[in-house]
């Protein structure tokens, strides 16, 4: 939640989440299956009620390296539900990371209910419920999933067309995979003719911003919204977008 308000608030068009199910079947933003790395607890994510998790100290691994202004309190686990209410005009990418139909039907059911459809996007390395959260909600915009970035990649190379309607709107890629290029203006050209946009993955270096915006990327993916955002705007004043 910290990090959150601090990205919109240093001027972030959006922000970027990850959610995973409470043992109680919540939908629960944390990225980690367990509680080890980034709290004062240990454990798996799903051993946990999500008020138990709401109550955890999850800022302990951040603030003892924090400069002191940034020093704040302690705050738990969130809910899904209580980042979108509390950020209720915010456009979010929702990342599933557990592989459970459960959590795909828990998510759409969620927008729904708070209609956000319209300003949240929903992205998944596991094919199989990413698949299942377009049938629960076809109406909610989806990324693409990494077999169907890995296709449109190769259509880049020979510039061909899609034989059928895409059931992706957005693209989360990084700039390179190992040691593959993903994102050149071929591949950024592709996916914009097949109605879609890119948001390239971690950029924090305010020169590969510059240089991804003007290659044409819809938006870049940051950990350092004050860095990246200057050049965004700075880029958006200074420079027509590419053709």
């Amino acid at each position: 939640m910290v990090a959150f308000a601090r990205a919109i608030a240093a001027g972030a068009d959006g922000f970027e989440c990850d959610v995973r199910l409470s043992a109680d079947g919540v939908p629960v933003v944390i990225h980690d299956p367990t509680l080890d790395r980034t709290t004062d607890q240990v454990g798996l994510v799903s051993s946990f009620s999500a008020d138990v998790l709401g109550r955890i100290d999850a800022t302990c691994r951040f603030q003892a390296a924090a400069p002191a202004y940034l020093v704040t309190e302690t705050v738990g686990v969130p809910t899904l539900e209580s980042v979108l209410r509390r950020f209720s005009t915010t456009r979010i990418i929702v990342e599933l990371k557990d592989p459970a139909d459960a959590l795909a039907h828990a998510v759409a059911g969620l927008i729904h209910r708070l209609g956000a459809e319209s300003r949240v996007c929903v992205g998944s390395f596991h094919s199989g419920v990413l698949a299942t959260f377009r049938a629960a909600a076809p109406e909610v915009a989806t990324s693409a999933s990494m077999a169907e970035a890995k296709w449109t990649l190769a259509r880049s190379w020979l510039a061909l067309p899609r034989v059928s309607p895409a059931p992706y709107r957005a693209f989360q890629v990084p700039e390179r995979a190992g040691r593959l290029q993903v994102v050149r203006p071929a591949f950024v050209r592709q996916v914009h003719r097949e109605g879609a946009v890119v948001q390239v993955w971690v950029v924090d270096a305010p020169a590969d911003v510059h240089r991804l915006l003007t290659m044409g990327v819809d938006g870049v993916i940051s950990d350092r919204p004050d860095l990246a955002v200057p050049v965004r705007d700075a880029w958006a004043v200074g420079l027509e977008r590419p053709t």
